[in-house]
């Protein structure tokens, strides 16, 4: 049990934590919409708070402070992004740069969903994310970004009509999956692998729908759905069917087509308008709350 005193951080010469903090995650007034809030905290204070929570019982008063934090960046996600439309998520890797074929793939795949009429929400970072945040733009289409606070690589992409910053992961695996009609993995790493299979649990589980979940690089998921087939399925810990449900592809024709099964189809007719909701047809505009957030 680790008491209040103690640091999960690697020990520094220095005196430093060993985080290495990106200039868009500092406390600096001068620093990009989007960045932690100029309160006084910089990211290792951020970083810090999040570690409190998983390392075990802290106190009464300030176990229930933590609730209430949370609770405020799940009111904020959801007010943020109850405006945005009917969505597609795009996860993949921060790690490919500009002329890589991914990120001209996810590029293409972001204006094509786009032009179908969808938001493109990604991580909001660099790398595939900023390709299919870039694709939507670049055709006059929405683009929204669920950002993360960490050490590195996460830095907001130019691309994003709306961020949102999150402290917590779980907060924000919520907001992707809660506001997506279909899942597109992207190469990627453990943070893409822990959102597909987020995703692919739900799914499941009946959590939600059965939306559209298409990994897009055969080269790349190939050995993976190897191991889904030749380990999984045949030790009988998954069954056929939680593998058929799946698509892998290099077409990004072939991803539209399945993005046309979305159980909310995208319309024309106004921003935020979702044909098979009917509480989103009320014609009392609905105006954002700045208390909220929003």
């Amino acid at each position: 049990m680790l008491d209040s005193t103690t640091s999960m951080e690697p020990a520094d010469p220095h005196g430093q934590t060993g985080i290495v903090v990106p200039p868009s995650q500092t406390s600096d007034p001068n620093a990009p919409q989007g960045s932690l809030p100029n309160n006084g905290k910089g990211a290792h204070e951020w970083l810090r708070d999040e570690r409190n929570l998983l390392e075990g019982p802290r106190s009464r008063l300030s176990e229930l402070y933590r609730v209430f934090k949370i609770a405020r960046e799940f009111i904020r996600g959801f007010r943020k992004l109850h405006f945005q439309g009917p969505c597609i998520t795009v996860f993949g890797s921060a790690r490919f740069p500009e002329d890589h074929p991914y990120y001209q793939k996810a590029r293409e795949i972001g204006a094509e969903a786009a032009r179908l009429g969808f938001t493109v929400m990604t991580g909001g970072g660099p790398g595939i994310m900023e390709a299919a945040n870039r694709g939507a733009k670049e055709v006059g289409g929405r683009s929204v970004g669920c950002n993360i606070v960490l050490p590195k690589e996460q830095r907001e992409n130019p691309y994003l009509d709306q961020m949102i910053l999150f402290r917590y992961f779980f907060v924000r695996k919520v907001m992707l999956v809660k506001y997506s009609q279909a899942f597109i993995i992207m190469p990627g790493g453990y943070g893409t692998l822990d959102e597909a299979f987020e995703a692919m649990t739900l799914i499941q589980t009946g959590k939600v729908f059965n939306f559209p979940v298409i990994f897009v690089g055969v080269e790349f998921w190939k050995p993976l759905f190897e191991f889904l087939r030749n380990t999984l399925q045949a030790n009988r810990t998954i069954e056929q069917h939680d593998i058929t449900r799946l698509v892998l592809t290099d077409d990004v024709a072939e991803v539209m087509a399945h993005l046309s099964t979305c159980p909310s189809k995208p319309t024309r007719e106004g921003p935020g308008f979702i044909a098979d909701r009917d509480w989103l047809n009320d014609d009392r505009p609905m105006k954002p709350w700045r208390w909220f957030g929003e």
